[in-house]
């Protein structure tokens, strides 16, 4: 494998001297040690062939935001339509004041000047680089003395590529953010030789080539096809675009956000970029579409478009959930809609079966955790039931695919209450004042109106707490960024007084409408004001990955979090638990360990204000009942006023990730006592013996391999080499490689504590 990419790398530099020979006269237009771009002086490098050019640029929604990377620069493509083919560090953004640099010592950085710290590396430091060339295909190479390739940006493509660049096994593009989150659509080519588009890591929605070979890659050639070859180049599928074979000037292939692989040509009489193939011809097939927008149709013109079918008005900004049967007093009943099908999105594990239309429809009835299902009446009876608010899915006339959607029943018309006719008026006769009836009934009537009023105070009283409780229930639905303000009573009650305990300080709770929740008891004396200031920064928070928080109290020295409840538990009873460790898949291991990676990640960059975990071990993850992780008890640092750099803390997490990690390998929780021997075991080419014994013969050595390698790398003692968590997600996702780490352990944290000590001279 080795000596194939040292192949692959000198013909792609062969290809880049070969170009800019025959285009301009010149090699390759060559980048010293030391070379510097900054965001102020807008300054670039530029191919010798002047097509391409690397520097940084910004988009108009994002003006104070800024990223580095190589775009069309020919005097053939107008200023606007000089489109970014890569991209460093991928969604990695910088402000003002920041740079791009080619250090003396062979490393590229791109350093930060707000957050005061390199942001993305290409980590060849110690790798002999002599300098850096853009050569005239687009692509970045770094060179040793001897004109070797080092590094180069084709093998760590962000979301294009470009003709002659292979995607080559393990190897992801993946699509650009969008509204500051990052895409969860990739295009992947895994080891049986199949090119797939997926969302997420387990939805595949459009495959190309058959999986019956190994060690293929995927190439965009020069002429307008996408192949599938061989390292001998033996073509084994290819597609063509439109314009195949013709003089086309300049082609990408890119996977755009909306989930799409389209090839594009530029287009030399309009001037504009145009799509001439694209893998889904349906863009309602491609999965998530319309994500949270409701669901996918095709209108009049023929473009496609997000509709909520679910609600009779919706703003076109808002979320189409499916309405949630808690509490649903009056009965549900499902509502039809034909020529549609639906999935559930979070999660997408939705349950199959195949039966009738109509016991399809009452399954979904009759289950009170089902909020959907599709019955796909193409021969295949297929009931598909879904379990979670966050349904999409596509309509349109021709399909055979009828959906039910749950809904609440409207409460029964009460009976109208007609006035009662006045009788007729009897004839008056004269009659005489009783003093005692009339001191009497008064009496009574006094007495009567007192305990009417006692008993209306009694009623507003419980109508008032009740009417509390469902304020606090409404407010503590799925994707509702209002919490639950609880008194220490209350607290008391829906834990039954702290009858179950599930973890330290943790007690099992429910809501009034049966929702369970989690109730953790946090120190009484941190100060109020602090605290309410934490908890609304924590509570403004949501990401699949981390474990929302519903509610507080925050009454007298009573300090309480309450959390969502995740029916599994903790992951560490499944570590700690032979029995429970057996459930513990290696494919759910690593799933686990991506899952916290991006919910980590999430925190990091994805929040208004950098946020960070602070103790982030197997106790804080917990699964909830379709075994997907979920972060807790993130963010409490700041309850206890611990104050440190936002590097420091960012490090520490990348640490505990790592250690949790190795955890999940090898089933050991003191990772420190044995971290030495499995780096030694690795080392000398046994990393099957680092691995939890309880695990049966399912061990994917790619995976296996890929999780020490990120293991040993966040544990690195020298935290200037520690990766960022975006890093080390795009490592466990396979869009990013990982270098073989060093030693990171005991010898190098004696040797840095020695030093530390004797420069600052202190008394040990």
């Amino acid at each position: 494998m080795l000596e194939q990419d040292k192949l692959l790398h000198g013909f792609a530099l062969l290809l880049c001297i070969s170009l800019g020979s025959l285009l301009s006269g010149i090699a390759v237009s060559e980048i010293p040690l030391g070379s510097k771009l900054s965001v102020g002086e807008s300054n670039s490098w530029v191919s010798s062939n002047g097509d391409f050019a690397i520097g940084f640029y910004n988009f108009p929604d994002q003006p104070k935001q800024f990223s580095v990377g190589i775009h069309f620069n020919s005097k053939f493509v107008p200023v606007d339509k000089q489109t970014v083919v890569w991209v460093a560090g991928g969604d990695v953004t910088v402000g003002n004041n920041s740079y791009f640099q080619l250090q003396e010592n062979g490393e590229l950085v791109l350093f930060d000047a707000l957050q005061g710290e390199e942001v993305w590396t290409s980590k060849t430091s110690q790798l002999s680089v002599a300098l850096a060339v853009l050569c005239d295909n687009g692509n970045l190479v770094l060179l040793n003395e001897n004109r070797d390739v080092i590094w180069q940006s084709f093998d760590s493509p962000t979301d294009t590529l470009l003709p002659g660049q292979r995607l080559s096994t393990f190897r992801t593009l993946r699509a650009a953010s969008q509204n500051y989150v990052s895409s969860l659509y990739s295009l992947y080519m895994n080891v049986s030789g199949q090119l797939q588009l997926k969302w997420e890591s387990s939805i595949i929605y459009w495959s190309a080539g058959r999986p019956s070979h190994s060690n293929l890659s995927a190439v965009l050639t020069s002429d307008g096809s996408l192949q599938l070859v061989a390292p001998n180049l033996e073509r084994f599928w290819s597609v063509f675009g439109e314009d195949h074979n013709d003089t086309v000037r300049f082609r990408f292939l890119r996977l755009d956000v909306d989930g799409n692989l389209r090839l594009y040509s530029w287009m030399e009489v309009s001037q504009t970029w145009r799509s001439v193939w694209q893998a889904v011809e349906n863009q309602c097939n491609v999965f998530a579409t319309c994500d949270q927008q409701g669901i996918c149709a095709f209108n009049a013109s023929g473009s496609h478009v997000c509709t909520c079918p679910f609600h009779h008005a919706v703003q076109s900004n808002s979320k189409c959930l499916v309405s949630s049967q808690h509490d649903c007093k009056p009965g549900s009943i499902m509502v039809e809609h034909a020529n549609m099908f639906l999935y559930g999105i979070y999660p997408v594990h939705d349950f199959i079966s195949r039966t009738s239309l109509d016991k399809c429809k009452s399954m979904c009835l009759s289950d009170p955790s089902c909020t959907a299902v599709t019955f796909t009446n193409d021969g295949s009876a297929k009931c598909r039931m879904m379990k979670t608010q966050y349904v999409s899915g596509y309509s349109d006339p021709s399909l055979s695919a009828t959906s039910f959607v749950k809904m609440c029943s409207d409460p029964l018309a009460a009976d109208p209450i007609f006035p009662l006719k006045s009788p007729p008026q009897a004839h008056k006769e004269p009659y005489n004042i009783c003093i005692p009836c009339l001191v009497g009934a008064a009496s009574g009537t006094i007495f009567v109106f007192l305990v009417i009023q006692l008993g209306m105070g009694f009623y507003l009283y419980k109508r008032k707490n009740n009417y509390r409780r469902l304020a606090s229930l409404a407010h503590s639905r799925p994707g509702s960024k209002c919490l639950i303000m609880l008194s220490f009573t209350e607290i008391k009650e829906l834990t039954g007084n702290f009858n179950d305990q599930i973890g330290p300080k943790m007690f099992k709770g429910a809501l009034p409408d049966k929702q369970p929740v989690a109730v953790k008891e946090l120190e009484g004396t941190i100060e109020a004001r602090k605290f309410r200031a934490a908890v609304s920064k924590v509570g403004s928070i949501y990401h699949k990955g981390l474990a929302k928080l519903e509610g507080y109290c925050c009454e007298f020295n009573h300090r309480y979090l309450v959390y969502e409840y995740a029916e599994n538990g903790s992951l560490e009873k499944y570590i700690e638990n032979p029995t429970l460790a057996e459930r513990l898949t290696w494919r759910k291991r690593m799933d686990i360990s991506l899952n916290v990676g991006r919910a980590i990640f999430y925190l990091h960059t994805e929040c208004r204000e950098f946020l960070c975990h602070g103790n982030l071990k197997c106790e804080n993850v917990v699964l909830d009942e379709n075994f997907e992780a979920k972060v807790k008890e993130f963010g409490l640092g700041m309850l206890y006023g611990e104050a440190s750099s936002r590097r420091a803390s960012a490090q520490k997490d990348v640490e505990d990730f790592g250690k949790m990690v190795f955890t999940l390998v090898s089933g050991f929780k003191e990772v420190k006592d044995v971290l030495d021997w499995a780096y030694k075991e690795w080392m000398e080419g046994h990393p099957e013996n680092v691995v939890d014994k309880r695990l049966k013969n399912e061990v994917d050595a790619e995976e296996l391999e890929c999780a020490l390698r990120i293991t040993f790398w966040c544990l690195q003692a020298d935290e200037r080499v520690k990766p960022s968590m975006g890093e080390v997600v795009k490592v466990l996702e396979g869009t990013l490689p990982a270098d073989p780490p060093p030693p990171p352990f005991s010898c190098l944290i004696s040797a840095r504590e020695v030093e530390d000590t004797s420069e600052s001279g202190s008394e040990v």
